[in-house]
């Protein structure tokens, strides 16, 4: 799980927030303490409290004194859309602009992205089906 050149703690956000988006942490379930998540990855639990106080921050979970971290009610949503305009950023507005220097218009683009989903292998699969995120 560990990538070089990415801080741990950030590392450590982002499975929190895997977990939260794909669903395998629910509003308000407990999420991992810091000491689970530092002795999973065997890491220094500072290092971990880090990355969960990021989440904490970003509203993404909650503390219960004498309990521990839970997963906030609209986290799923917030990540959901924090994901979706960095989506945007990273592949959706290079697309845009090398489709403007190439004469490309809206119903070119669309025509390109269908045609291509269709070809792939993972056109057959239920999520790649589905239209699930897409009016979001």
């Amino acid at each position: 799980m560990i990538e070089e050149g990415k801080p741990l703690f950030l590392q450590i956000a982002e499975s929190v927030e895997d977990a939260i988006v794909d669903g395998s942490l629910r509003e308000e379930d407990q999420a991992p303490s810091t000491n689970e998540l530092a002795a999973f990855h065997r890491i220094n639990p500072a290092t971990a409290a880090k990355g969960v106080n990021m989440l904490v921050d970003k509203g993404v979970l909650y503390k219960r004194r004498g309990v521990g971290m839970f997963v906030a009610p609209g986290a799923r949503e917030v990540l959901l859309n924090e994901r979706r305009t960095a989506f945007a950023d990273r592949f959706v507005e290079p697309l845009l602009a090398e489709a403007r220097r190439l004469g490309l218009g809206p119903d070119d683009i669309t025509h390109l992205i269908t045609d291509r989903a269709a070809s792939t292998p993972d056109a057959s699969t239920p999520d790649a089906n589905t239209n699930e995120g897409a009016n979001q």
